[in-house]
């Protein structure tokens, strides 16, 4: 809702940005040329710069009745540069800066002058712990012989007060215009700079004005770079005798160069390995890789920027250089966005800066993963040529290939894992695959892929588990120890060993994921029938109550409302938990295939055999046999060559 003062608030805003607004009139042969020349004197750029055409420029016909353009030129004050005053009294940009605000203690100060016929006072007032005027001294300062009368309640008002920055009048002297202060303008030949040099009055005489300098300088055909607070400065505190600057050339302004921005660190000697709270290093974290998404924006290219030309106290112009453009540091994979400044990666990887160009990579290569490389977290492909050391681990958004060993480490990768020389995790190892899983064999590690495992020596005492199959294909291919799932099947030449050893569990026809999920809902959805039949109880003894009396009170009543609530979140609950189950147990029904463990050699005694959660227990060594499912049991068959059509090795990699 609009109130009054909201609109008192606008309307200030208004006129404090209105204060700021001032204009310029200027001539110039062309629109530009004017635009230029207004812009030089208000030293900002062209494009802040608002005008009204008083009168309309006309070319001529060649050069006769040539007529010039007449613009009144503003200023748009959301441009206007606001300044401060720095400790040394210097104006600082406030944008420009970074003015740190503080506050300098200062004495007050007063200028008493001659003015015309007048005697003038102004006053500052001391800021911070600094001594205010005494007025005793400024009256002391009237007692002159050419004094002819002044107001000394008025000078003790205005040096309580201060004079907010201007000249008053306290009273008038006798005034010689023989005696009067004299100054020379000079130019220097180069028109960059004039001074004035002030002779001092003698008694009776009257003090230079900022009106008589800054007249004198327009006479001399002075139309730029006069100095407002320099003149201002002179009349208050005359230097006599010496020649002060009063106005100076606006100097030209070469434009910046274009340049390039980064979003990562180009120089790799500053990244550092990561800190835990403690201020401990960890030197396995030693952030060396920068990973990029594909659309993520990389560096930023700065546009030049035009110079601003200047022009010397006779308004001839001073020309600055433009800066100069540069070509954008394209590299592989990276793209320049719509806006044509901003380069973006075009592929998840690594960002580098190679030979002073930006590129991604959406491979990394490392000879091994050790104290030298630290962990390794990549959006992208990672190959190790040597092995993957105790301790250190390697995830990847795309494949992991290790040409060695991976030790007692962790790998997780969204695609594939190669491991050409095998995995020996020590009981602590553990590999996450999205793809599948080919290694020469799997010790003693827990191995969880959503695709197929390939291996073509042993599995051995370890935990593993596929959504499709595993296969052992070589010349030992033998499962021993450990719990071995597959949702389609298992393949192996043997699976135990002689004489039993440790415990071998193979499982197949089901999902193990989805069984698990399973049984969680089953779980749930019985602990919130529980929780219904105690709502149920609660609910009907408030209706009762609620028949009974007619009403109930208040709390109750709200106790009521709350339960009713319960009690239809519950029942929504169980709804979408009985559609996941269905979908589940129709999932788990209709696998295609219903689940098998193949052996081309022998299954020794003691190896658990579950096939869709029948068991089957090798009592005694079976060979060349086939483990199926059939009329709810499990069944044994001659060994069968799976179809393995859909297996098909990794593609692309050495």
């Amino acid at each position: 809702m609009v109130t009054l003062e909201t609109i008192r608030k606008d309307m200030a805003g208004l006129l404090s940005k209105d204060k700021d607004i001032h204009f310029i009139e200027v001539r110039a042969d062309t629109l530009d040329e004017a635009l230029a020349d207004a812009a030089v004197q208000f030293d900002t750029r062209v494009v802040n710069l608002e005008y009204e055409v008083v009168e309309r420029g006309f070319d001529g016909f060649m050069g006769i009745a040539k007529k010039p353009w007449f613009l009144k030129v503003y200023q748009n004050p959301d441009t206007i540069k606001k300044t401060v005053i720095g400790k040394n009294g210097e104006t600082v940009d406030a944008e420009d800066e970074e003015f740190e605000e503080k506050i300098v203690s200062k004495n007050g100060e007063y200028f008493l002058h001659h003015f015309g016929l007048d005697i003038m006072l102004k006053v500052t007032m001391p800021i911070g712990d600094g001594l205010p005027v005494d007025p005793d001294v400024v009256l002391e300062d009237l007692n002159r012989p050419d004094t002819k009368t002044f107001d000394a309640d008025l000078v003790r008002s205005i040096v309580k007060n201060g004079s907010d920055g201007e000249y008053k009048t306290i009273g008038e002297y006798n005034h010689e215009p023989s005696a009067d202060a004299i100054f020379v303008i000079d130019i220097s030949s180069d028109e960059m700079k004039a001074t004035a040099t002030i002779n001092p009055p003698s008694i009776g005489g009257a003090d230079v004005t900022v009106e008589q300098i800054k007249k004198a300088l327009t006479q001399q055909g002075v139309v730029a770079g006069i100095s407002d607070e320099k003149i201002q400065a002179l009349v208050d505190k005359p230097n006599y005798n010496e020649p002060v600057v009063v106005a100076e050339a606006v100097l030209p302004v070469d434009g910046k160069d274009a340049y390039i921005t980064y979003n990562f660190e180009t120089d790799r000697s500053k990244i550092r390995a990561k800190q835990a709270a403690n201020g401990q290093v960890d030197f396995k974290e030693l952030n060396l890789i920068q990973n990029v998404v594909e659309g993520q924006p990389l560096a930023q290219k700065i546009l030049a920027e035009q110079g601003k030309a200047g022009k010397t106290l006779y308004g001839r112009y001073l020309e600055a250089k433009n800066g100069r453009d540069i070509q954008l540091p394209l590299g592989k994979n990276v793209r320049v966005d719509k806006d044509g400044r901003t380069i973006l990666a075009d592929a998840n990887g690594q960002v580098l800066l190679i030979n002073d160009k930006i590129c991604v990579e959406p491979i990394m290569e490392v000879e091994g993963v050790n104290i030298k490389t630290g962990n390794i977290t990549f959006l992208g492909t990672v190959i190790v040529k040597g092995a993957v050391e105790d301790g250190f681990n390697v995830k990847a958004s795309g494949n992991i290939e290790v040409s060695g060993t991976v030790g007692k480490c962790s790998l997780e990768s969204d695609g594939d894992i190669i491991v050409s020389s095998g995995i020996i995790g020590r009981d602590e190892g553990k590999i996450v695959c999205g793809g599948s899983l080919w290694a020469k064999f799997i010790q003693n590690t827990t191995v969880q892929v959503e695709e197929n495992i390939i291996v073509t020596d042993s599995i051995m005492n370890s935990e593993v588990s596929a959504q499709k199959k595993i296969i052992l294909n070589g010349k030992r291919a033998q499962i021993t120890g450990g719990n071995v799932f597959a949702t389609e099947c298992v393949l192996a030449k043997n699976i135990g060993s002689e004489g039993g050893g440790t415990e071998t569990v193979i499982s197949v026809g089901f999902d193990p994921r989805a069984k698990k999920r399973l049984e969680e809902l089953l779980d749930m959805q019985n602990s919130n029938i529980k929780t219904l039949d105690e709502l149920e109880l609660n609910i009907s003894t408030l209706e009762n109550m609620k028949k009974v009396r007619k009403s109930l009170p208040k709390e109750k009543e709200e106790n009521l409302v709350s339960l009713l609530e319960q009690k239809n979140e519950i029942i929504e609950e169980n709804i979408q938990y009985n559609e996941e189950i269905e979908k589940i147990q129709g999932r788990l029904r209709e696998l295609k295939n219903i689940g098998k463990v193949y052996v081309s050699g022998t299954v020794y005694s003691g190896v658990k055999i579950f096939v869709r959660d029948e068991k089957d227990e090798v009592r005694a060594d079976a060979k060349s046999v086939t483990f199926y499912y059939e009329g709810g049991f499990v069944r044994r068959g001659k060994f069968e060559q799976p179809n393995m059509d859909d297996i098909k090795g990794p593609e692309g990699y050495s």
